[in-house]
């Protein structure tokens, strides 16, 4: 009687598993589940509203909707990889949803919920809902956690405000469409406030939130005066690290029927700060700019060590063009938080409320930080302090500004005075635009500087509402088209007295782990079985020895572990239990150890090696290396066993997280 493995052609058989994965090899194994569940019934709840926001770091996002149902909701979740014709795998994650009842005027019910862990450079869908009634499927891709990225900043879409919702929503999902066309790999979208005209109006939140970019990028969310006179803002956005207390609500009642708080959160190396401006004066109720300003040193001084760059976000823009450039909250603004920001080694300050494109000089302390700083710049370098200020302009063409002329005021603090360099400018601005045409701004994160472009996403023609019911144009598509820049600088940071010294450390090779069958795969020939008085035959041998190599970073465990068929003859069988094993390490490296002895069935009347069974492993924190394993084979079967040259085949199976 002989046996033996299955031959396979001669040569080097290798099976590798990638590092973090989890793999049997030499076998297969498929699950269908449908995870859709039953169709929903007539009466199910509908979803509307949904949007993506950014979570409190990279590996979070929110996820925000309204329900015509006040019942238990999740989002759901998947790598998209791993969608099978649009069905979610069985296995996919559902985060639970919390939420109340909307006020009136918006009815039915909110609902949010915050997806965590996840992991960068991924495609993930996910939709909303519960068993038997979910959503569309919607989607979002990650980045990379560290290094370089770009964000998005857009001005007042303040849908609504032209007087057609309809030719402002076009204009809206124009500039995003266009944006994300030529920047398909930002991250964040950020407001600049007022999304609506009016707050309480939801065939406006509607419009704002139709296009479905709002559903694939993250949208960072910022009140403005048009937002903040209802609670539909805080209904359809959810923020990370919230602080809604009194006194950063313009009434000081977070339980009354307007919107506020502030919050920050940090993206790869920047700190972002968002503040409610329309809580500004004690006057009114709720804690002014200084509660504003105790809340951004506090905030910088816990966290402001963990990020490379500190970005402000608020909608009443001090350092403005247009008309709101000398309204009396503007210059209260203008006088209190200036010094506090350069104080706090703020770099950049995102602002909306006017309608018109401005960049600010470097400022520091209410004032210019540099006089002999040129017009327009196209390199800035902040010394201690200095900070510098964006305004931008519509994102929707739902309403422009015009630019205003200085006045006799101070060329400092509060006033509107011109500016010694450029006469028909403020003091305070470096460029000033308005073509009543869309634009946004993009932001360059790089290790070593901020680079601000203001882009034309529109021109004079439709989609463009406020052009389109009778305000003039300047813009030439000619010389000035879809994607041209209104202006470019960049933000050199200042790095002390000193010499600055950086290095960027990129991700260390995650290695490999593998193993191959020493040698020539030949078979394994244990000979002709020994007869033992007619009662059982023996027959011995040795694996073929497998080689596992293990160089990963992570240092996870591993293991190998085998079975065997059943052995047979033409018609002929016998059971694989009747294989017992000693695994052995015949080689020490990669933290390998030998797992245990495996008797035949005939000794112990169990399964042997029928069933898998471990051949060798390591613990988690194993050193790098290379290990030989092998194993002595004892087969022992019963007498009655038939004559015949058996054999059968031992699947090996590599396993590791």
């Amino acid at each position: 009687m002989t046996l033996g493995t299955s031959p396979q052609a001669p040569g080097l058989v290798r099976r590798r598993v990638a590092a973090g994965a989890t793999a049997a090899l030499l076998g297969l194994a498929v699950a269908f589940g449908s995870g859709m569940g039953t169709p929903a019934s007539a009466d199910a709840a509908t979803f509307s509203g949904i949007i993506l926001g950014v979570g409190a770091n990279e590996a979070q996002r929110t996820v925000t909707w309204y329900s015509s149902a006040d019942n238990a909701q999740q989002v759901q979740l998947a790598p998209t990889a791993k969608l099978v014709n649009g069905e979610f795998p069985a296995d996919a994650l559902t985060f639970d949803a919390a939420g109340a009842a909307n006020i009136a005027s918006s009815g039915g019910f909110n609902r949010h919920a915050t997806i965590s862990n996840l992991q960068e450079q991924t495609a993930y869908s996910y939709r909303v809902g519960s068993d038997g009634n979910w959503s569309s499927t919607y989607s979002f891709k990650t980045q990379d956690f560290e290094g370089d990225y770009d964000f998005l900043f857009f001005g007042d879409p303040q849908i609504g405000s032209s007087g057609d919702v309809p030719k402002d929503q076009a204009g809206w999902q124009d500039t995003l469409d266009v944006a994300l066309a030529a920047n398909p790999d930002s991250e964040l979208l950020v407001s600049g406030g007022d999304q609506v005209e009016t707050a309480g109006t939801e065939s406006q939140w509607n419009a704002f939130l139709a296009p479905d970019k709002l559903r694939q990028y993250p949208w960072v969310a910022t009140i403005g005066n048009h937002d903040v006179g209802s609670k539909a803002y805080e209904q359809h956005f959810t923020i990370p690290n919230n602080d809604r207390s009194g006194p950063l609500y313009s009434n000081g009642n977070p339980n009354g029927n307007s919107s506020g708080g502030n919050y920050w959160f940090i993206y790869k190396d920047t700190l972002f700060i968002d503040i409610n401006s329309n809580s500004y004066a004690t006057s009114q109720g709720g804690g002014g700019d200084a509660a504003h300003v105790a809340y951004v040193t506090d905030v910088i001084n816990q966290h402001g060590s963990e990020a490379k760059w500190k970005v402000l976000v608020f909608h009443h823009a001090i350092y403005s063009p247009a008309s709101h450039a000398k309204d009396s909250d503007a210059k209260v603004r203008r006088v209190d938080f200036p010094t506090a920001f350069s104080n706090l080694g703020v770099d950049l300050v995102l602002q909306g409320h006017d309608h018109a494109y401005s960049r600010s000089y470097l400022i520091k302390n209410s004032q210019k930080a540099n006089p002999d700083e040129q017009p327009g710049a196209a390199e800035v370098y902040p010394g201690p302090g200095g900070v510098l200020y964006v305004t931008s302009n519509s994102a929707s063409g739902s309403k422009y500004y015009d630019i205003t002329k200085p006045d006799s005021s101070a060329s400092s603090g509060a006033g509107n005075g011109a500016d010694p360099l450029n006469p028909n400018s403020y003091w305070y601005n470096s460029v000033q635009n308005q073509e009543h045409v869309r634009t946004y701004v993009k932001v360059g994160v790089r290790k070593d500087k901020l680079v601000v472009e203001n882009i034309r996403s529109g021109t004079c023609a439709a989609p463009n509402a406020a052009v389109e019911r009778g305000l003039s144009c300047t813009n030439t598509p000619e010389g000035q088209p879809v994607g041209s820049l209104v202006d470019k600088v960049t933000i050199h940071p200042y790095n002390g007295d000193g010499q600055a010294l950086q290095v960027s450390v990129p991700n260390a090779a995650p290695g490999e782990f593998g193993w191959t069958i020493d040698g020539y795969n030949g078979l394994v020939d244990l000979g002709t079985a020994v007869d033992h008085d007619g009662n059982f035959f023996e027959a011995t041998g040795q694996i073929n020895p497998i080689v596992v190599s293990d160089n990963r970073r992570s240092l996870a465990p591993w293991s190998i572990s085998a079975s065997v068929s059943d052995f047979k003859d033409a018609a002929k069988t016998f059971s694989g239990a009747y294989l017992g094993w000693t695994p052995r390490v015949l080689e020490d490296g990669a933290g390998a150890f030998a797992s245990g002895a495996v008797a035949s069935a005939y000794d112990d009347h169990g399964t042997g090696l029928s069933v898998s069974r471990g051949l060798g492993w390591a613990n988690q924190g194993h050193p790098k290396g290379v290990a030989k394993l092998g194993a002595d084979l004892a087969l022992k079967i019963p007498g009655s066993v038939e004559k015949g040259g058996y054999r059968a085949t031992l699947t090996i199976t590599a396993l590791s997280s």
